[in-house]
């Protein structure tokens, strides 16, 4: 009699599924069980050595979600001292157009001239040792206004700045007084205003606007290697 071979398989919950497979012959029941874990299923073999089939057809594989966006970060905005954006604007707007309507102008040595305007932009006023009046190449002056070196000691004794070396480049800020000894003489040979900082730590570029070579942003590194070879870069800050 040719035996009966019955199947049966009970189904779970995904991702396990139980297949039973039993031989029944003459009242004897002999079987395997294989068990399916992740969809997948073993196939196991009958005691007789017949090869049982994989009883049951995988279920389908649920649909992958949508990857999530990782949300943009971005940085805290940073407060501008109105000043400063006043000051800059100026030096922006003046540094090539210059502002005969109101300042006069120094031919051929115009940089603390401009720097000074500028400062007065910012909200400075003048004083009995800095100040300038008239307009075009026929007005009046003190040395601080239009001289380098005695900028830098206008700047000294009246305390309106701190003085920082190139080696404080981390404490310079934008609207901050650069100047330059060329020759490195103790005196001061250039004057501009930091118009532009990038970078951090021993990675700082500064750049600066000015008259007298006019520019908006020329980097510091350029004037003291390429323009000035071996040139000094020294900082006012300004509080």
């Amino acid at each position: 009699m040719r035996p009966l071979r019955i199947e049966v398989v009970v189904a779970l919950a995904r991702p396990a599924r139980i297949g039973v497979i039993a031989l029944v012959l003459g009242g004897l029941v002999v079987g395997t069980v294989a068990v399916a874990t992740s969809g997948t299923d073993r196939t196991g073999s009958a005691q007789d050595g017949t090869t049982a089939a994989d009883v049951s057809a995988a279920g389908s594989a649920g649909s992958d979600a949508a990857p999530r966006q990782t949300p943009a970060t971005t940085a805290d905005p940073v407060d501008v001292d109105p000043a400063v954006q006043a000051q800059l604007s100026y030096a922006l707007a003046h540094w090539k157009d210059y502002n005969t309507d109101e300042y006069g102008v120094v031919t051929g040595n115009d940089c603390v001239n401009f720097t000074s305007q500028s400062l007065v932009a910012r909200g400075w006023a003048m004083d009995e040792d800095w100040w300038t009046s008239g307009t075009g190449s026929d007005f009046d002056f003190s040395s601080p206004w239009v001289s380098s070196t005695a900028f830098m000691n206008y700047l000294a004794d009246s305390g309106r700045a701190t003085a920082l070396t190139d080696d404080q480049r981390d404490q310079v800020k934008l609207g901050d007084v650069v100047q330059f000894d060329w020759d490195n003489s103790g005196d001061r040979d250039h004057t501009a205003i930091v118009s532009r900082i990038e970078g951090t730590g021993d990675n700082i570029v500064i750049s600066y606007a000015g008259h007298t070579d006019d520019t908006d942003y020329l980097s510091v590194d350029y004037a003291i290697t390429e323009k000035h070879p071996g040139g000094t870069a020294y900082y006012w800050s300004i509080p």
